[in-house]
């Protein structure tokens, strides 16, 4: 039987639940209902009073958990969508990113934000805040691109003493699975390599993973090129020794993200590329992401507005010939 995405992110919280009598669940329906995507689904039954619903409040919620982490809980708190984390703005980034700087106290609060598009889902719930967030000192931010990862990372991130914005994509929810859970995973800050290869690097994280796997395929099947795919995994902490090191192969870049493109995370590997790593390029990096528009809701639309394998082959054609 396999575990897909969701899966893995419920299997994670149920040990956090299981092993640490700190932690506890706070969220919209997320009790008996087992949330909008059922990622708690059968956890209130199992650890009755620890898995609690919230006001229809994301200030409220995130309010909440900063004063429980102070007092030495571990909350694990579930926005429906990326999106409405805006209205949790003030305390995620006033409060819980700047307590310990301010007073020596952690803030060990851990906010799952699902993250990225679906077909039809339109521009109040399909966004990604990663850039946003990771904007602030204080916050860690993740975004976990396969199964093992959800799992291993949301645990790891429920340890940390830092707050953790945790971007779980909802797009692989169900459509990604694996076998089983394996191992112990990668710590928090410490890029994979997902494709190894020797003509150019695509930096990519969260779904887009997937994406720029698939756009390499392709490429080595019309023309023989091998494509570095390089998962992010954290992009704050962000691992520019292993994009570095990629590019030392390659010599080209490509940096992906479905987020909009001003000011976004391609745009921070780029800038730090070109400041510590330009005598590494063979040609000028490009990077890649979603249209500076709203994100629509038409399916058609969609998928005309985010990266695909086909633009993602095409900026990398562009690349190669350079």
């Amino acid at each position: 039987m396999s575990v897909t995405y969701i899966d893995a992110i419920r299997d994670a919280q149920e040990t956090l639940l299981r092993e640490d009598p700190r932690v506890f669940l706070y969220g919209q329906d997320i009790s008996k209902f087992g949330g909008a995507f059922k990622a708690t689904k059968g956890l209130a039954e199992a650890f009755p009073g620890r898995v609690l619903d919230s006001p229809i409040s994301e200030d409220a919620m995130i309010g909440m958990a900063v004063g429980a982490a102070i007092e030495g809980m571990r909350p694990i708190v579930e926005m429906q969508f990326a999106d409405f984390s805006s209205i949790a703005f003030n305390q995620i980034v006033n409060q819980a990113a700047t307590h310990y700087y301010r007073t020596g106290v952690p803030v060990p609060l851990t906010v799952r934000l699902p993250s990225g598009g679906t077909p039809g889902s339109g521009p109040f719930h399909s966004q990604s805040m990663e850039a946003i967030y990771a904007h602030y000192p204080g916050l860690v931010v993740v975004t976990p691109a396969t199964v093992a990862d959800a799992y291993h990372m949301l645990i790891e991130s429920v340890r940390l003493d830092d707050p953790v914005i945790y971007c779980e994509h909802k797009f692989l929810y169900r459509w990604l699975k694996a076998p089983r859970i394996n191992g112990d995973g990668l710590p928090i800050g410490k890029a994979r390599i997902t494709r190894p290869g020797k003509h150019a690097t695509v930096v990519a994280y969260s779904a887009m993973v997937h994406e720029a796997v698939r756009a390499a395929e392709r490429l080595k099947d019309e023309g023989g090129w091998e494509i570095e795919v390089v998962d992010l995994r954290s992009v704050k902490p962000l691992d520019i020794d292993t994009v570095l090191a990629s590019i030392a192969r390659t010599g080209r870049l490509l940096a992906l993200g479905e987020a909009f493109p001003w000011g976004g995370v391609t745009a921070e590997v780029v800038a730090r590329v070109c400041a510590e790593g330009f005598h590494l390029l063979d040609a000028p990096p490009r990077r890649l992401n979603s249209r500076d528009t709203p994100v629509p809701y038409h399916p058609k639309l969609w998928a005309a507005h985010r990266p695909t394998p086909e633009s993602i082959c095409l900026a990398l054609r562009e690349l190669l010939s350079f």
